[in-house]
């Protein structure tokens, strides 16, 4: 297990989930989504409070990557019986294989690369053609 340190939060990752967390932000998944996503594969069901204690992010960052994570259909949320006051507490599961939504990752960056590739040979055909006519 690996102590990281992140804005004065600590986190305790082992280091293939530390590496799939950093491999996810690079691949444009934002931070909180990268590190709630790498805490709930394989697990049946998480809460909230979960994430926030075993990842170190705070509530907020956990209910913008829910959010987020719900969006693409990546997530689905159960509304959990609680007793007292308080927010109210939700059980969280992946909707899909986990390695369905990597997939679906690859593919996205897969279409950017293609997309660079484009504007790539764009720039380069402007580039030659302002050389001539100027």
């Amino acid at each position: 297990m690996f102590k990281l340190y992140y804005e004065s939060i600590e986190m305790t990752m082992n280091e293939e989930e530390e590496k799939l967390a950093k491999i996810l932000v690079t691949s444009s998944i934002p931070r909180s989504v990268s590190y709630t996503l790498v805490y709930t594969r394989g697990k049946e069901e998480v809460t909230s409070v979960e994430i926030e204690r075993e990842t170190g992010l705070r509530q907020p960052e956990v209910s913008i990557a829910m959010q987020w994570l719900r969006k693409k259909g990546w997530i689905n949320k159960r509304n959990m019986k609680k007793e007292g006051k308080g927010r109210p507490v939700h059980g969280y599961r992946l909707s899909k294989d986990f390695d369905e939504i990597i997939e679906e990752i690859i593919q996205e960056q897969t279409e950017k690369i293609e997309e660079i590739k484009e504007n790539i040979n764009e720039l380069n055909h402007y580039k030659s053609n302002f050389a001539i006519t100027h």
